[in-house]
């Protein structure tokens, strides 16, 4: 069963990034579905999605995806073939921003050499 809900989550995904890239315009901002994750019962979807650009549009990217989503799972159902259409639920993913804030961080540590090797210790030859 694991199988199948990584194929039907990789085919969500391809096929709604077709859809939002083909039927939604963004304003000032590049929007890709970075991960889609599915219920067991394949009823919910949750959409990931990245958007890159404005700061000031990104907020607006979920509110025009939330917008379109009866559109978008009514094109789905078109597509691809599921007993149920998923619900999507869309979320922004923000994790390519927190990877950044972490190698800034992590470039920006004093990090001192290694440290050098200690002395061996003395032995004595009485």
């Amino acid at each position: 069963m694991k199988h199948r809900l990584d194929r039907v989550r990789e085919i969500l995904k391809r096929e709604l990034s077709e859809l939002i890239s083909r039927n939604i315009v963004f304003p000032a901002t590049l929007v890709t579905v970075h991960d889609v994750d599915i219920t067991p019962d394949l009823r919910q979807a949750h959409v990931f999605v990245s958007a890159i650009g404005d700061p000031r549009q990104l907020g607006t990217v979920v509110s025009i995806l939330e917008k379109h989503r009866v559109e978008l799972q009514h094109q789905l159902s078109k597509r691809v073939v599921l007993k149920y259409t998923p619900q999507l639920h869309f979320k922004l993913d923000d994790a390519i921003e927190r990877g950044t804030r972490v190698i800034d961080i992590m470039s920006g540590l004093d990090i001192p050499d290694d440290p050098p090797e200690p002395d061996p210790p003395e032995t004595s030859h009485d």
